[in-house]
Order: C-alpha cells, then sequence, then structure tokens
C-alpha cells in the first residue's frame, strides 16, 4: 500500500502497532480527544515512537526546556517523474547520522531513536558511522545517546553513550552482537508525564550525574 494516516476516534477500543513489524495494541495511543488528537500511521511512514518524541520534542520547546531538531533521512533518487515533478522511487541513504541534534539549556545534545520487538537488541541496528558521530560528539562536549522503544512492553530506556560504548567494544573484541533487556540500567527506563511521553530529559539529568 501506499502509507499514509488515519485519525482515530476517543475510543480506547482501538489498538494500534508501533510498526508494521509489531502486534496491534492498546495503549500506544495517549489521549484522542482534541486539541490532543494523534495522527497513528497504519502502514508506513512516522512510527509512533517518532512521534511520540517529536510530540515530547515540541512540548520541552513550548516550555523552553530544550530545542531538538529532527534530522531528515537523505534520499537518492533513482526514478524522477518529470513530468509532475516528483520522486517516484528513491533509497535511503545509509550514511545519515542521527535522528536528532540540539540544545537542552545550553549543552548540546544529539539522539538516535531505535524500536525493539524482543528483549533482545542487535547491534546490527545501530550503523558505525552513527557510533562514529556519538563519540566525536560526546569529545565536542555534547551529551549523545540512544532512545530505546521496547514495543512489546511498552517502554522507553535512555541508553546512555558510556553503556552503549560497553556493548559496542565487546561485540569489536569478539564478543555478543547485541544486547539483552535484563543487561540494561534499570535507573534508565522512562517513564511518561502526562503530554511528556518520553521524558529524555530525566535520562540527560541522571547521565550528567554518573559523568560527575
Amino acid at each position: 500500500g501506499e502509507g499514509g494516516y488515519r485519525l482515530y476516534p476517543n475510543s480506547s477500543d482501538y489498538r494500534v502497532a508501533a510498526s508494521a513489524a509489531d502486534t496491534l495494541r492498546t495503549g500506544l495511543v495517549v489521549d484522542r480527544r482534541a486539541p490532543h488528537l494523534v495522527d497513528v500511521p497504519y502502514i508506513s511512514g512516522t512510527s509512533v515512537t517518532e512521534d511520540m518524541i517529536n510530540r515530547t520534542n515540541e512540548r520541552y520547546q513550548e516550555k523552553g526546556l530544550a530545542l531538538i531538531q529532527k534530522i531528515p533521512t537523505p534520499i537518492t533518487p533513482v526514478k524522477i517523474d518529470k513530468e509532475h515533478r516528483h520522486i517516484t522511487l528513491a533509497y535511503f541513504d545509509q550514511r545519515s547520522t542521527v535522528d536528532y541534534i540540539g540544545a537542552v539549556q545550553g549543552l548540546p545534545v544529539c539522539f538516535d531513536a531505535k524500536e525493539c520487538h524482543t528483549d533482545t537488541f542487535p547491534l546490527a541496528n545501530i550503523h558505525p558511522h552513527q557510533v562514529r558521530f556519538m563519540e566525536d560528539f560526546e569529545k565536542q562536549g555534547g551529551i549523545s545517546f540512544l532512545l530505546i522503544s521496547f514495543t512489546h512492553k511498552d517502554e522507553f530506556y535512555y541508553l546512555r553513550h558510556q553503556k552503549l560504548m560497553e556493548f559496542w567494544n565487546r561485540m569489536e573484541t569478539g564478543g555478543r552482537k547485541s544486547f539483552r533487556y535484563e543487561e540494561l540500567e534499570k535507573d534508565f527506563f522512562l517513564k511518561g508525564k502526562g503530554v511528556i511521553l518520553v521524558p529524555y530529559l530525566d535520562g540527560i539529568q541522571k547521565d550528567l550525574e554518573i559523568r560527575e
């Protein structure tokens, strides 16, 4: 199909999926009442995870707490309809860096959003050039991290950069090419706060405390 969005009415009976590969579940749409109606992707396009993060970014910006920009994924056109002047076939450029970049109260921040549908997260879901970018970002005094949506548990996790590098270096030295849910730090699971659906500022605060 061609993908798109449907506007679901205010009914808790509706079940939606966080991605095309995910099973249908309740509880992903937090508030369907105007003016907080949520556009739920049903075939392709923005995932529920990305939509929740984008809405959190908007709320943080409104409150003057952060300014985070979504970086569009670059695409390489393959076919162009010259008559109608639009791209009919393209592929994503794998050389993109991270999903989000910006500043939190004077602190440079960058992060990537990932979805995981099981208790095992394959490190193949993270590209080496993304890790290098986050490493270089940290060397410039910034904070980098991953936001992981464990869709089968309805949980968001803040994976701090140092913990990511532990898993990454383990793989590079011949160890596991993934990490398990139970290996994660309990304090970095994020709990939604009303309209703040993915409160990653809480994760950043705890991250800073560890760095000190």
